[in-house]
């Protein structure tokens, strides 16, 4: 009676006979297609047109079950791996090892390159031994990488170990130290770091793919370590850089960016022997990335001088940085430069998206336009590029028209599209396109994402769908603190104050740390509801969690106490506030005029300014409205007019409406009437006849 293993093999070897590719000419049937839950994806018709056209034809009788031509063999398995076809492959794979028929190193290494799935990964490998060539450096080495990219170390490992050469070459050691850092994920410097270190210590000799592998793996952690980066870059020096010193030290200069050290990474890039594109590139993208916008454009400027070529890349560096400074001129040669030097090229897109943005970030709609619609190749960057635009330019309404004419062109849009149009349905309250476009979402998997869960959470909580928001929230695989806030925010906005105090209190239970977002809004909450007692409690968190100092935490605990009548309170913690400015100011003025201390709180604005404190809009509206409640005239029209004529504030209704009561009480009826023909001539509104005799 045969053995399972013999009947397996059997079984296996009559599947791969009855394969179309070997049944005789007269007897070829159609493919059946494949069950497999996840098949792969087969490539555009276009794409097999050219591979067809560009690999020799083989004759049926060179692909018969008897035949033993192992070259054409070969390359029909490198034809279906590249195609996608890997169960096809794997079955041809198996009749040739049923037969003694070899296949070459370059079709084992196609099939590799094809493998999705351990399962696939283990049958290559299997007849990776029946084939002899489990000792091919190169396959052992591309299998310890797949192995890893698909999460199975303990085989990457077992291979690893089994190879005969493995603690003199470095070629396996880097294998193993590229597949950590594609499968890290954020996560790679401590798995990378202990292999380079068992690497060391089995007397293998580094080189620069080695130390590229270790400085990649630094720069992509989520949390990068300083101590891992000093000490690679002391054994870089020991190793005279590995004979590669520009690319390693533009990966040492890239990591040092990525730790918050800038000092070393600009000593590290002016220590290079030689600058190429490569490094420009690295040092403008770490200025950019670290905020420093103008020292981007002095090393883009110096990059010029020195004559080096600009590419792509550091065009998209240095793009978003000029449109962050508003520098509209300085944008418009770079627009020129793009368009002599790149003309119509295809890696020429992503810097056209950056130059609409640029524009828009400018106030600049017309000419973002025009680079958007004179370029041929858009996709969703740059339709991404331009509802942001519309939305930061006062245009919402064709920011959300956008999200639909870019499917009408048959562009899909992805994860970032939606969450930029997400805010503009939560401004003009559009719950249906709101709705429309959660569903669109969830058909294309893209939640539960936590950033576009809580601008849905935000969306319906300003449309009053208060429920729908608690659904996305309860939907949350990961409740973080701004989706806590946001549904805290979204009660708050609806008229429910009670509620959100109890959301608050539901959040600290989870042990979740509140941030000064979340604190701000339950301070807001205490004083629409007059609970001083809760105010103090969330004080407490604010010193227990070091607030404080911040100024918005400040100005909102003066804000809470000064409406709940502990003035003494408010004065306090404005006392305490080492680095104040106008919204402590402001803070602090108001609660002095809720509590009917007019006189105290005009004298607070007058040391505001006399310590070169800028007031804003919102400080001239609580300043007015205690001049409106004191009855104080002269001292109003005074504010008024520093508020237009010498900060260049734009006046509001309210305002204006202001000034005319003051007026209108004192008796100055012929002033009172000119302010409001005044007003009426701003705001487009019928001329009132004020006639305040009768009134």
């Amino acid at each position: 009676m045969p053995s399972m293993a013999s009947a397996a093999a059997s079984s296996s070897s009559l599947a791969a006979i009855r394969h179309p590719h070997f049944l005789p000419a007269k007897h070829v049937s159609p493919p059946q297609p494949l069950t497999h839950p996840l098949p792969p994806r087969r490539p555009p018709r276009a794409q097999l047109v050219r591979g067809a056209a560009s690999t020799p034809r083989t004759s049926q009788a060179e692909l018969r079950p008897d035949s033993k031509n192992a070259s054409a063999l070969s390359a029909e398995l490198r034809r279906l791996a590249r195609a996608g076809r890997l169960p096809s492959a794997l079955s041809l794979l198996d009749h040739l090892s049923h037969r003694g028929v070899p296949a070459s190193a370059s079709a084992f290494a196609a099939l590799l390159s094809a493998c999705r799935s351990l399962r696939h990964a283990r049958q290559v490998h299997a007849h990776l031994r029946v084939h002899g060539l489990d000792t091919n450096e190169f396959l052992l080495a591309r299998l310890v990488e797949l192995y890893l990219a698909l999460g199975a170390a303990d085989d990457a490992r077992g291979v690893l170990d089994a190879m005969p050469q493995r603690g003199t070459t470095a070629y396996s050691w880097n294998a193993l130290l590229h597949g950590h850092v594609r499968r890290g994920r954020g996560e790679a410097a401590g798995p990378v770091a202990d292999a380079f270190a068992e690497m060391r210590a089995a007397g293998a000799d580094a080189n620069e793919y080695t130390y590229g592998c270790v400085l990649k793996s630094i720069s992509g952690s989520s949390r990068p370590s300083m101590a891992m980066a000093t000490a690679t870059h002391a054994t870089l020096i020991k190793n005279a850089f590995a004979g590669a010193p520009g690319m390693l030290m533009t990966g040492l200069m890239d990591v040092y960016f990525k730790c918050g050290k800038v000092k070393l990474a600009v000593r590290v890039f002016e220590e290079m022997p030689e600058r190429d594109v490569v490094a420009w590139g690295a040092a403008i993208a770490g200025f950019a990335h670290k905020g420093m916008k103008r020292e981007a454009l002095e090393h883009f400027r110096w990059m010029v001088e020195d004559g080096v070529n600009v590419n792509c890349v550091v065009l998209t560096s240095i793009v978003p940085v000029i449109g962050e400074l508003r520098a509209r001129n300085l944008g418009r040669e770079i627009h020129g430069f793009v368009v002599k030097k790149f003309g119509e090229r295809k890696d020429v897109a992503k810097v056209q998206a950056g130059l609409v943005d640029m524009y828009c970030k400018c106030g600049d709609m017309v000419s973002g336009r025009r680079v958007f619609y004179s370029s041929k190749t858009r996709n969703a960057v740059s339709w991404t590029a331009l509802m942001s635009g519309y939305a930061s330019n006062g245009r919402p309404d064709q920011a959300l028209r956008c999200i639909a004419w870019m499917q009408q062109e048959g562009i899909r849009p992805d994860l970032i599209a939606v969450g930029t149009v997400l805010p503009v349905c939560t401004k003009l309250k559009a719950l249906k396109e709101g709705k429309q476009l959660h569903a669109f979402a969830l058909r294309r998997w893209f939640l539960p994402n936590v950033s576009l869960c809580t601008s849905l959470i935000t969306m319906y909580g300003s449309c009053d769908c208060l429920e729908y928001s608690h659904r996305v929230f309860h939907d949350m695989d990961k409740k973080t603190v701004q989706a806590w806030t946001a549904l805290v925010d979204a009660y708050l906005k609806n008229g429910d104050p009670l509620t959100a105090v109890d959301l608050f209190r539901s959040m600290l239970l989870t042990n979740r740390r509140p941030d000064a977002v979340a604190i701000t809004r339950m301070l807001s909450a205490c004083c629409d509801i007059g609970a001083l007692k809760l105010g103090k409690e969330v004080h407490g968190h604010v010193l227990k969690l070091r607030m404080e100092p911040l100024p918005l935490v400040a100005a909102e605990l003066v804000n809470m106490y000064g409406t709940c009548g502990d003035l003494n309170a408010a004065q306090r913690v404005f006392n305490r506030t080492e680095s104040k400015g106008s919204l402590t100011c402001t803070s602090i003025i108001k609660a002095f005029g809720i509590n009917q201390k007019h006189k105290e709180a005009l004298n607070l604005f007058a040391w505001m300014l006399s310590n070169k404190f800028v007031p804003t809009k919102a400080t001239f509206d609580v300043v007015l409205r205690i001049c409106d409640a004191a009855g104080l005239h002269d001292e109003a029209l005074g504010i008024f007019s520093s508020m237009v004529q010498e900060y260049k504030l734009e006046a509001s209704q309210e305002n204006f409406d202001c000034i005319i009561r003051l007026l209108a009480g004192a008796g100055r009826i012929s002033e009172a009437q000119r302010f409001a023909d005044l007003k009426s001539t701003l705001f487009n509104l019928p001329t009132p006849s004020l006639d305040f005799e009768q009134q």
